[in-house]
């Protein structure tokens, strides 16, 4: 299969600077010798179309900045499902306050839990302007991510530097997309009705 030219790109956040040959349409990247929070704040600032995200809870002000700059561009839909036992995080609360800010932006952001109320533990989403997906295990911390890793082998990493044993797929798959996004879809629409549910009860 053709190496994906929009996954070439990434390789830049790697150490060997290039991603391996035959790779196809996926690639997986490993916190603590990639560049993940790079990856993600790359994908974030560059989509100009549509963002849907399901994350358990994250504590990332650059991610969450970028996130809540798309909701503030009416021109990007930007749909978000994030866990109800995280929804009083610092970072989830700045989300729901920009998105009921402005109502009539093309945004949708909502807490809840899955259709059995455990916890929403999907880590992922699709970008899709850009044609690429994401998922994995990266939690979106300092040390979920590795952020600040080095990327040049004669570079220690700075002192006091935590990685967790995290992974990170990007994916341009058509297949892979449309499965992804309709799963989001429903994840999301399940929260909303949770939602409902509660506000209808008080």
């Amino acid at each position: 299969m053709t190496d994906d030219l929009r996954l070439a790109q990434f390789g830049q956040f790697t150490p060997e600077g290039t991603l391996q040959p035959g790779y196809g349409d996926h690639y997986v990247f490993f916190v603590g010798r990639d560049d993940v929070h790079s990856i993600l704040l790359w994908l974030l600032t560059h989509e100009t179309l549509a963002l849907r995200l399901n994350m358990f809870g994250y504590d990332d002000e650059e991610l969450n900045d970028a996130i809540v700059d798309l909701i503030g561009r009416p021109s990007i839909f930007v749909q978000g499902t994030l866990d109800r036992s995280q929804a009083s995080g610092v970072h989830e609360r700045k989300i729901l306050l920009a998105n009921q800010a402005e109502p009539d932006w093309s945004a949708s952001f909502v807490v809840g839990q899955s259709t059995t109320h455990q916890i929403s533990h999907t880590k992922g989403g699709v970008l899709s302007g850009l044609g690429i997906g994401f998922e994995g295990s990266t939690n979106w911390s300092a040390s979920g991510e590795g952020t600040g890793v080095s990327l040049k082998a004669d570079v220690a990493n700075p002192a006091g530097f935590k990685a967790q044993n995290n992974t990170l797929l990007l994916s341009t798959n058509p297949v892979y997309l449309s499965r992804f996004s309709a799963r989001l879809d429903a994840e999301h629409k399940i929260a909303l009705q949770q939602q409902r549910d509660r506000e209808a009860r008080t």
